[in-house]
């Protein structure tokens, strides 16, 4: 069996590359295939990706990705049927295949997913798939975890049909399904961070434009970070989008204090960059302590008297700086501690329930494979 794909006018419009109408043949599909996505630290930046800040003052984030990943597996059924399966949320939906699903109640990305690559690359008929995904870190991570599943996913997607997707096609439809099609607050870094993979310096205009650096840093640099580094789960999952919209109704009155707060975000990721360059790693301890701080001051919700319990405790017993991952109100604690204290913040954490999470900076992006 052989099909076409086309990629409408309207693609390029929305942000995609490649041509403006583009017909390909794809080969016949696999029976099942399999993708990852890896999740992210924001180093310095985080929030500058968030629109109105980043469309009317620019935005620029620096990211890595770890080895912590999203998972997908798409199979195709015989049954004309669509199931989709979170194991990880222990939630299933399971539907006769048609061209647009109903995105309400649960798996609502999912369904959003499924309803976007019928229209886009199916030629609008319906696709009999199975669809089962899983992540390594919890909801509300602070670690980017629902838009890396999102990116997973269509990667999965991508191998399945052999779609003619480049790194940016992909981190922007990824971006379009999840804050458009869903309407869900948040920024543009993770599908950039999970799509691209490794140190990234990303920069954000209007208009959705996004423009990816890839940092290349020296093996004996990654290295001494990551003997400095420590990630912790405070026990607190949140929703972001709460924080962003707060954020988001700020930024639109252009209040002097908030703005003054993300001016200050937005230059830590730049000054995060050339530390990290130059291997520096107690100036990126202190940056990272400035950062949380203007942090805080760009919403009363970034932070809890938890949070500042947990923060002061690591301190004490050792920690060189530390914030919250992403949006903030919970989620992981990334810490900056001297290698040879590091069993000793361990240690002191371990009355908050949690335990430190073992990770490597890793240099790839979101990949498919056949099964």
């Amino acid at each position: 069996m052989s099909s076409i794909v086309r990629i409408p006018r309207t693609a390029q419009a929305d942000g995609m590359d490649g041509p403006g109408v583009e017909i390909r043949k794809r080969a016949e599909p696999a029976l099942k295939v399999r993708a990852r996505a890896p999740l992210r630290l924001g180093l310095a930046g985080g929030g500058t990706d968030v629109s109105p800040y980043s469309d009317t003052y620019g935005g620029c984030v620096l990211n890595a990705t770890i080895s912590m990943h999203a998972y997908c597996t798409i199979e195709l059924r015989a049954d004309a049927r669509v199931a989709f399966e979170a194991k990880d949320l222990d939630e299933k939906w399971e539907h006769e295949a048609v061209a647009v699903l109903d995105t309400d109640g649960k798996l609502r990305l999912h369904k959003a997913i499924y309803n976007s690559v019928v229209a886009l690359f199916n030629d609008g008929e319906p696709l009999p798939v199975q669809v089962t995904t899983y992540s390594d870190a919890p909801p509300g991570s602070g670690l980017g975890s629902s838009s890396t599943m999102v990116v997973a996913i269509l990667r999965a997607y991508q191998q399945l049909l052999q779609l003619p997707l480049g790194e940016y096609d992909l981190a922007q439809l990824a971006y379009r399904i999840e804050r458009h099609d869903c309407g869900l607050a948040g920024g543009k870094q993770d599908q950039y961070a999970a799509t691209f993979g490794g140190f990234n310096f990303i920069e954000f205009q209007g208009d959705d434009r996004v423009t990816v650096n890839p940092l290349r840093i020296r093996d004996d640099i990654v290295n001494e970070l990551e003997c400095h580094m420590m990630l912790f789960f405070t026990g607190l999952s949140r929703e972001s989008s709460k924080i962003i919209d707060d954020q988001s109704k700020v930024a639109a009155t252009g209040e002097s204090d908030f703005l003054s707060a993300m001016h200050s975000v937005k230059e830590a990721a730049v000054d995060m960059k050339e530390a990290l360059l130059k291997s520096d790693v107690r100036r990126m301890a202190d940056i990272l302590a400035d950062s949380w701080r203007a942090k805080k001051n760009t919403s009363s919700s970034v932070s809890n008297p938890l949070v500042e319990y947990i923060y002061e405790t690591a301190m004490g017993a050792g920690a060189l700086a530390a914030k919250l991952s992403g949006a903030g109100g919970g989620g992981f604690m990334m810490l900056f501690v001297e290698p040879t204290r590091k069993l000793d913040v361990a240690e002191a954490l371990k009355p908050f329930g949690g335990s430190p999470y073992r990770f490597h900076f890793t240099k790839g992006g979101a990949q498919g494979w056949n099964a």
